[in-house]
Parts: structure tokens; sequence; C-alpha cells
């Protein structure tokens, strides 16, 4: 009698992170996004909002097969945000982080990786004495500009070049502490044209990518960009790693 291997599909769930509302163009554009990666390459992606508040409670990610932190900041809980982040990155789940999701990625990151406590949000706590996220000198809100990409990075190999031109609507980014972020293993792998950081992401992470630009925001929401696609099949491919094997 031969023994034979048969796995039963399995569909990615995906948490998206962040207080859902028809006035963020970020979290309208969504659900086309996850019709045109089902209808164009067979991504299927069984997507659950958490709000901000209720990412705060024990294992509110747990069981996910991807995290997407998503733009409309300021969020109603940092600390529900940076616990969703936390649990991603410690736990090996696929995470992207796009806008203010790139910016809670990178404080969740100073704070639990780096030992950097007491850095802030200027969004979240003005009166803090020591900003990791500030206001940009220049307000990208409404624009596109080039990003440069480093090579050798999970960005390129997403992107697929060197360069990319990119839409924004955001008006904060990282200042300081950015050394001590890269010495402890975040590798900063996008800037824009006066070397501002634009892309992160972790190495040795099954697939760990934060961006200050809205890749969702690409289009008209039928062609996915690279970025997004790259979630849907880390998601895949993180439910595939848990279905179980029958002899």
């Amino acid at each position: 009698m031969t023994n034979t291997t048969a796995r039963t599909a399995r569909t990615a769930r995906l948490a998206l992170v962040g207080d859902r509302s028809p006035n963020v163009a970020s979290h309208t554009r969504v659900p086309l996004l996850l019709d045109a990666l089902a209808e164009r390459d067979r991504l299927v992606l069984d997507a659950y909002w958490i709000p901000s508040q209720d990412a705060e409670a024990d294992g509110a990610v747990h069981g996910f097969d991807a995290v997407w932190v998503l733009p409309g900041s300021p969020y109603r809980s940092e600390a529900g945000v940076l616990s969703a982040i936390r649990t991603a990155r410690e736990q090996g789940i696929p995470f992207l982080g796009t806008c203010g999701g790139f910016q809670h990625a990178l404080l969740e990151y100073a704070r639990h990786a780096c030992g950097l406590t007491r850095v802030a949000h200027a969004e979240n706590d003005p009166d803090a004495d020591d900003f990791l996220i500030e206001p940009l000198t220049c307000s990208l809100a409404g624009h596109e500009a080039m990003v440069r990409i480093e090579a050798d990075t999970l960005a390129q190999s997403v992107i697929g070049s060197e360069r990319t031109v990119e839409r924004y609507f955001c008006a904060y980014g990282p200042s300081r502490h950015l050394d001590t972020l890269g010495a402890h293993g975040l590798r900063f792998s996008g800037h824009d044209e006066d070397g501002h950081v634009r892309i992160a992401e972790l190495p040795g992470h099954p697939f760990f990518l934060a961006t200050l630009f809205q890749p969702e925001l690409s289009g008209d929401g039928s062609r996915p960009h690279p970025v997004v696609r790259a979630l849907a099949r880390a998601a895949a491919e993180h439910a595939a790693r848990k279905v179980p094997t029958r002899a």
C-alpha cells in the first residue's frame, strides 16, 4: 500500500489593522484590491478589519496569515497598533505597514527591539521629549515622488527595479535614531532623492516590509501594486505551511 500526501487548500486570513473610515482613500481601495488579487492572481484572502482599540487585546492577530497596518493615523489606540506589529514581527507573520503603518513599525521596533522606550510619534504625543517620528519638512500629502531602492533587498525583489515613482498622503516621517534601528537589524531599503528613508524591512523575517508611500493607491485598484501582491503571496505561503499533512 502506497502512502500519499494530500493537502487541503486553506484560504489565507489577513488582518487589516486600522480604524476603518469611508473618508480614508486607502480603506475604500481595499475591497477593490482583494477582488483584483482573487481574479488576476488567484490569491484569495479572507480579510478582517481589526480596529486599533481591539488590537490591544492579547492574541488579536494570532492565527492570521498576514497583518497589514493601514493608513489613517492618528489611530484611536497607538498601543493596539504597536501590539499588532510586535506580534507579527516576533511570530514571523507576514507584515506590511503603509504610511502610518510604516511610521508605527519603526516606532515599535525602536521601543521593543532597540530599548528606546521613550521615543514618540509627534502626532500622537506632541509634548514628548524624544521624537522618532516628526512632521516632514515638506508635507507629502497628495504628492508623487521618486524612491531609490537598494540592491539585494526584499523591496527590490518585490518591486523589480532600482527606482519607482510612488504616491504619498502623509505629513510625518522618521527623524532621529535611525542609526540605532539599523544597528539592531532593521534595514532601510528605499530612500527619496534627498536620502530620506521611505522603505524599511527586516532581514531574516519571512516578510516584513513597511513603506511611507501608499502602494494601495497605485492606479485604479484593478492591478494591485507589486508590494500588495507580495503580501498576498506571503500570506498564502504562510497559510500553506499550516495545512496539516495526511498520509
